[in-house]
Formats: C-alpha cells, structure tokens, sequence
C-alpha cells in the first residue's frame, strides 16, 4: 500500500502529539523511526516541508486582516475539485460553531491544497484541521473540541 504524506502526517500527530518534539531537533531521528515504520523517505521529506509550511504560514496570519462575519468563503476551482461539497460543508459548519475563524480556515484551505491527492475525504480534512488548530495559539479550545470530533471517529463513540 503507498503510503501519502497525509498518512505520514496522521502517524506524526498520532504517536508524538504528547511529546515535546521540536522538528528541527528531533528531525533526524523522526525521519529514521518513520522509515523504519515503513514510510518511505521521499514522502517522509514532503510530510516535513508540509509541516515547516505550516509553522511558517502560522507566523504570518497574524498579520491578516480578519475577515467580517458576515462575509462569505467563495472557493476557486482548484479548492472545489481539492474538496468537496461535504468537506466545504463541514468546514462552514466548524465556522459557525465557532471552532474555525477566517484564519484557520484559510490555514486549512492552504494546507489541503499543499497535499498530493487529487481530492482529500471527510475524515483526512478533520485531521488537517486537528494539525492546523494545534499549531495556532489562543485555539486550544477549538483544538479540544476537534480532537474529541477526530477521536470519536477514529474509536467509534462509546456514549
């Protein structure tokens, strides 16, 4: 089974989110455990640049104009075909429910569009957000609430 940088990205989040892991120092030894996990180098190397990415674009938002609330997101044709109705529906839902603001939204949107696959699903959009909300300051509520929505999915609701 090929493994895709949305997979790395998963195992990533998965296994070191309770760790203190800065990727510029523990890089060459997370590079070698997800080779030896079966994940090949070259997707490996993109996972890295897609999460530097990341750190990167977060330090710029700040320096966004915040959108009004009664503006609307109008996706391009590259964004439509990267997600689909129920991902965009699903994004719009987390905005009104207030777990993504303008800037997290547009994080999101940036992130998706940096991953390979032609189109990304339901369930690997919700992880993309989980990433994005975990690397923004002041969106410790909004991740809690993701990560609950993620974890539900991913062990099935024990309620």
């Amino acid at each position: 089974m090929k493994q895709t940088v949305i997979d790395i990205l998963i195992y990533l989040f998965e296994n070191y989110i309770d760790d203190e892991i800065e990727l510029d120092v523990d890089r060459d030894r997370l590079k070698s455990e997800l080779h030896n996990a079966g994940f090949e180098s070259g997707q490996v190397a993109k996972a890295f640049d897609w999460l530097q990415e990341l750190a990167v674009n977060r330090a710029s938002a700040d320096e966004l104009p915040s959108a009004a609330q009664t503006s609307s997101r109008i996706y391009t044709s590259d964004e439509q075909r990267k997600l689909d109705v129920e991902c965009r529906g699903f994004m719009y839902f987390l905005e009104q429910a207030g777990v993504l603001d303008p800037i997290s939204r547009e994080l999101v949107i940036d992130r998706v569009l940096a991953l390979e696959p032609d189109e990304i699903d339901i369930g690997q959009l919700k992880w993309i957000i989980l990433m994005v909300l975990f690397n923004q300051p002041g969106q410790e509520q909004a991740f809690l609430w993701m990560e609950d929505l993620v974890m539900d999915d991913l062990y099935g609701n024990l309620h």
